[in-house]
């Protein structure tokens, strides 16, 4: 299942980080929930109709309500 797939990666990078000697990483590695990648997914699709296709729903409106939360993007500097 790709729950419990979830939870060792998140395990072993925070493991890893405390290891490195960064335990504030690891705290940070520790809070992130899968959930949390679910938005951010369907905000990178630039086309809001791949976005919903992705996102499985029936109405785009719905997709731009959710998830589209990016806001102007910045450029690099060189």
């Amino acid at each position: 299942m790709l729950r419990l797939r979830w939870d060792k990666a998140r395990e072993k990078a925070q493991q890893n980080a405390i290891e490195q000697g960064d335990p504030t990483l690891a705290t940070k590695i520790g809070g992130f929930q899968f959930r949390d990648i679910r938005p951010k997914a369907a905000s990178e699709i630039i086309d809001i109709g791949d976005a919903s296709l992705l996102r499985g729903h029936s109405k785009q409106e719905i997709t731009k309500q959710l998830y589209k939360r990016i806001g102007a993007t910045a450029k690099p500097s060189k």
